[in-house]
């Protein structure tokens, strides 16, 4: 992706913390013959010299029904997003020269993807998934908690898949680029707007001015 500097994440732990707080994701590949694209939560797996990403598909999905593994794969984490219009601006009532925009982040995976079928790998993978959704809940839910033929019916009709991690690129786009005077009124605005992600990136747009 295109990363003016001034917006670019460069810190591996940054980024990690994205994909932990934000595992949906898109996973792109031209495995297939053309560009795909699958919407799948994944799970990061890290340690001190390598990285791989976790998750899982259905069997009958055309990404494993007719590919040949390994293959390359752009895998997308979008962050909090969200419009930014010029009524916010200082430089608006100053000089009138601003247009709207979008401030957003976002960070990009590379990686090489294989699959695998194997029963252990699954039923593990599919309860670190769970886990990492279900833990901060007063009574959460486990796989074991359904019948054990039920989660083997179910674990016949999915292939696990492994990514692992080659290049991390992240852009943390809060209005950085503008002046004190527009990021404070950026701000302000985003803190009186109702949008889901408005109030994150106002706590972003004050941190990473203040950079």
């Amino acid at each position: 992706m295109f990363q003016p500097p001034i917006f670019r994440e460069e810190r591996q732990d940054v980024m990690q913390e994205l994909i932990v707080a934000h595992p949906f994701a898109t996973v792109v590949a031209s495995a297939t013959g053309c560009l795909t694209a699958d919407h799948v939560p994944l799970v990061l797996k890290s340690t001190s010299d390598k990285s791989h990403l976790q998750g899982h598909i259905a069997a009958s999905n055309p990404l494993f029904r007719e590919t040949q593994d390994p293959f390359e794969v752009l895998t997308i984490f979008q962050g909090p997003q969200t419009y930014v219009t010029p009524s916010w601006y200082a430089s608006k009532q100053e000089h009138g020269k601003v247009v709207p925009t979008w401030n957003y982040v976002v960070v990009h995976v590379r990686g090489e993807l294989r699959f695998t079928r194997e029963p252990e790998w699954l039923l593990r993978h599919l309860n670190d998934l769970t886990s990492q959704h279900e833990s901060h809940r007063a009574e959460p839910w486990a796989v074991s908690d359904a019948p054990s033929d039920f989660v083997q019916r179910q674990l016949r009709g999915l292939v696990g898949f492994e990514i692992s991690i080659k290049d991390m690129q992240g852009t943390w786009k809060v209005s950085q680029n503008k002046t004190l005077k527009d990021w404070t009124g950026v701000k302000a605005g985003l803190e009186r707007e109702t949008a889901p992600d408005a109030a994150e990136i106002a706590r972003l747009v004050e941190e990473r001015a203040r950079q």
